[in-house]
């Protein structure tokens, strides 16, 4: 028969060792991403992208259902979603770009950070590079990138929209894993990778035009702060928060076009490709259409934008212990 306490005493040797191992995994990583250059800009890149995803996905979901509705107002559509879905409804789908949005913002804010030494292999380790090469790196990173948000941007709209009526009139509980599955079963990788390449032409502009405005920003607001980094988290903000805009405005249209083509299913082809959607849809709605939802989007784009980019840059300064 075992001592009085017997179980007890286990437990918390049991949980000592689970501590420990813990405190030896921090380390590690702590280790890996001081050392290596790499490191750094993946892990503190996926911490701002998941702080941005969750600050900003109920304007993601406004933007989505007013790109596809007719002529109803952002407040309409919110008004009508919450009294008839509630407020959930507004984070719908947010499954799919939360369980990729880490790894997608480490990829870009790593792989800017790659094309933009790539582009400057003159400038010293230092000192920071040009606007020029800035944006050459975002356009890489966001050219890049589409690779992997394609097909979780398709998977998110289809949610938000419930569009795929045939797969959803068979099932009550819809989850991002199965609708992803039904559409690469019956439609295959060219359906779970429609709209891949008006994907490509809305980032790699948009990417150049968010880090080379963020950079421009934050060296206007606090001057010397990209030799230094010394800028407040106040400078951080706001330059990510118009940095966000800033790459929104100029892709919009673009981006109104790509929900179009991925929010069709294969039983319900309405567009042969960009040029097609783009001429159909002006002729029925009028060129209004193409910045329709772009209230939604700025307010989106600044939230999300000013939340990544702070978190980002502390993130990577306590990497570096600076």
């Amino acid at each position: 028969m075992p001592f009085p306490g017997c179980r007890s005493l286990k437990k918390h040797i049991s949980k000592h060792r689970k501590n420990n191992l813990k405190k030896k995994r921090m380390e590690f990583w702590r280790e890996y991403v001081v050392k290596n250059n790499v490191g750094r800009e993946f892990v503190a890149g996926g911490f701002g992208g998941t702080a941005g995803i969750i600050t900003s996905y109920p304007f993601d979901t406004l933007r989505v259902m007013q790109q596809q509705s007719g002529n109803a107002s952002a407040i309409g559509i919110l008004k009508n979603l919450l009294a008839k879905d509630g407020p959930t409804a507004l984070y719908r789908g947010m499954a799919v770009p939360l369980a990729s949005v880490g790894f997608q913002n480490a990829m870009i804010f790593q792989s800017y950070t790659i094309f933009t030494r790539i582009c400057s292999p003159s400038n010293s380790s230092n000192g920071p590079p040009s606007l020029t090469n800035v944006a050459l790196g975002g356009l890489g990173a966001g050219a890049l990138q589409s690779i992997l948000i394609c097909p979780v941007e398709l998977v998110k709209i289809r949610m938000q929209l419930q569009k795929n009526i045939d797969y959803f009139s068979k099932n009550k509980r819809i989850t991002p894993m199965n609708l992803a599955k039904s559409i690469w079963k019956n439609e295959g990788i060219r359906g779970i990778y429609r709209g891949f390449g008006i994907t490509v032409l809305r980032d790699a502009p948009a990417h150049a035009f968010y880090f080379g405005t963020y950079e421009y920003l934050r060296e206007k607001l606090h001057p010397g702060c990209r030799e230094n980094c010394q800028e407040s988290v106040s400078t951080m903000f706001i330059a990510g928060g118009l940095a966000g805009i800033s790459s929104w405005i100029f892709n919009y249209p673009t981006d109104v076009i790509k929900t179009r083509l991925q929010a069709q299913t294969s039983s319900s082809m309405k567009y042969k490709g960009i040029l097609d959607c783009t001429l159909k849809i002006i002729k029925e709605e009028g060129s209004i259409v193409l910045w329709r939802g772009l209230g939604a989007t700025i307010a989106r784009a600044f939230v999300m934008s000013s939340a990544i980019f702070p978190v980002y840059q502390i993130a990577l300064r306590c990497f570096t212990n600076n």
